[in-house]
């Protein structure tokens, strides 16, 4: 039985977790859950899961459901503090984080120091901090598992093998909704940039898929957590989105990982890692498959994905720099402050005025962050 903490279970990523525990109630229980503000699926998971603590970050949201928690034995915790509790929660063994955005940074440090293993699904963290965790992890022999299919892929292909035998580390993209789109992207509407051809995710992270954003900062993530030089990680543009991660070895020999387009899949390895446990998910079927194919990305058309590459070999603060200007960026294309094509423009304005700090503490990197949000923010 391994006990989890479940920090960001109202979203999409936190329900498919509570669904791989309910499938297997024999293997999995939860101590404690945390969402930002939706406290109406987070109390019909309290009563069902019935964890000893539940974080609701937005405190106001969080008066609503005190008196139901209460009635149940569970204990409600609010704000950062809040979440640096669920996150080192005792009787936890694995805590899962899927918050979007920088706000789950200071608690995963916290949970690897409370030596908690940890499975991360959004990248931020990863982008912005990533020696940092690796390195944090590693001093206290705790694992850091990711859950993003690609990343998930990737450690499945390496498990066991040397680092001195890779060539390069090959993710996949499905090119998002705009990859057959003929000329200009200048009059996108944020209706077609939220329409993903493969995948059902939360706004931010479609946004980020239709920039190819989403793969400038996988390369980050990558390079963090596989210890290679950024420019061994390579993207190619893959429509079926069947392989979602590829390692070439320095004979000459390629390992790929495929499995179905369901985030199930990657989710329950982390959870069960280093075993395998059966599934009622869709089961991959080559034949009906048929074929694969694949491309290089158009850099002209989708510069964000460039913007990866350059943030990783500026390093420093830098990577945290192109994390926050996007924030902005999308939180302004989708209230339409911005057109499509401004979220690059934004972003490598932001990235010009940025002085890099080498070897950053977490502080560092936080004030980073901001820093990149405010000088976004006044841009239009």
């Amino acid at each position: 039985m391994k006990t989890l903490s479940v920090v960001g279970s109202t979203g999409s990523i936190g329900q498919k977790v509570l669904e791989i525990v309910r499938l297997h109630p024999e293997r999995f229980r939860i101590a404690a859950l945390a969402a930002r503000k939706n406290t109406k699926i987070l109390l019909k998971q309290a009563k069902e899961f019935r964890p000893r603590m539940v974080c609701v970050f937005d405190e106001i949201q969080a008066r609503g459901i005190k008196s139901s928690l209460e009635r149940l034995g569970v204990r409600l915790v609010t704000g950062e503090e809040g979440l640096l509790e669920v996150s080192a929660i005792g009787e936890a063994q694995q805590v899962i984080f899927s918050l979007v955005g920088a706000k789950g940074l200071p608690p995963i440090f916290e949970a690897i120091r409370k030596g908690k293993d940890v499975a991360i699904a959004n990248k931020e963290p990863l982008v912005m901090a990533g020696e940092l965790l690796v390195s944090e992890a590693a001093k206290r022999r705790v694992k850091l598992l990711p859950i993003d299919s690609e990343h998930s892929g990737l450690w499945q292909c390496l498990e066991g093998r040397i680092k001195e035998s890779v060539r390069k580390l090959i993710l996949t993209s499905s090119g998002g909704p705009f990859r057959k789109r003929k000329g200009s992207l200048a009059k996108v509407t944020v209706k077609e940039a939220l329409r993903h051809p493969k995948w059902r995710m939360g706004p931010k992270i479609t946004v980020d898929s239709a920039t190819l954003m989403n793969k400038g900062l996988e390369v980050i993530e990558a390079s963090n957590l596989f210890g290679l030089g950024v420019d061994r990680v390579e993207v190619l543009i893959h429509p079926e989105a069947v392989i979602h991660a590829l390692v070439e070895f320095i004979d000459g020999s390629h390992l790929a990982q495929l499995a179905v387009t369901d985030m199930r899949v990657p989710i329950q390895y982390a959870l069960s890692f280093p075993e395998r446990l059966n599934h009622l998910f869709p089961h991959l079927d080559l034949v009906k498959v048929g074929s694969l194919h694949f491309e290089k990305p158009n850099l002209k058309k989708f510069p964000c994905l460039e913007f990866g590459y350059e943030a990783q070999r500026r390093g420093g603060t830098m990577p945290a720099v192109l994390n926050g200007a996007n924030e902005i960026a999308v939180e302004k294309f989708l209230t339409e402050e911005i057109p499509f094509l401004g979220i690059p423009k934004m972003i490598e304005k932001v990235m010009q005025k940025h002085r890099v700090k080498a070897k950053p503490g977490l502080a560092d990197i936080l004030e980073a962050d901001q820093w990149a949000r405010k000088e976004a923010t006044k841009l239009q």
